[in-house]
């Protein structure tokens, strides 16, 4: 399957208000290449196994696979992880007819929101809350298995 998403900065937690879900995220890397990433996930009570492929050019788009695997192999998978977990908080936000989802990162990563929006085509358009600020789509720094090896409190902000 291929996933078409888009990343933005977060300007305010007024998106929190707004949320219909949320759920604390812990995971990490078996592989974080950019070639292909293999990520294990504990989402809430359930886990996941997911590979992904390199982005394109536009970095909107790449081959994702996903697959829910028992709560208990997921932890365990976690213990064999590469250094550096990503724990975050995940709000789901309804706008339009999307699902922003935003993340709260905790830990090393501390201080960091960034949004997210999954569409059907790189061309889609889709209502931006006054909340969404700058894009950062095609920006690695904001992926998740580089914030794994470089985390947000160690950038240097200028």
């Amino acid at each position: 399957m291929i996933e078409i998403e888009r990343k933005f900065l977060v300007l305010s937690e007024a998106f929190k208000k707004e949320a219909f879900c949320q759920n604390r995220i812990v995971q990490g890397y078996v592989s974080s290449v950019p070639e292909r990433t293999v990520r294990v996930r504990v989402k809430g009570e359930k886990g996941y196994l997911t590979i992904k492929g390199k982005g394109n050019d536009s970095g909107m788009s790449r081959l994702e696979w996903e697959k829910e695997i028992p709560l208990n192999e997921a932890e365990m998978l976690l213990s064999l992880c590469e250094k550096g977990v990503i724990d975050k908080i995940r709000y789901e936000i309804k706008k339009g007819n999307h699902v922003f989802e935003v993340d709260v990162f905790q830990g090393e990563n501390e201080g960091l929101i960034i949004a997210e929006i999954e569409l059907n085509s790189e061309s889609e358009t889709f209502e931006k809350p006054n909340w969404l600020g700058e894009e950062v789509t095609n920006d690695e720094r904001y992926y998740n298995a580089y914030l794994s090896k470089n985390p947000f409190k160690e950038w240097k902000i200028k």
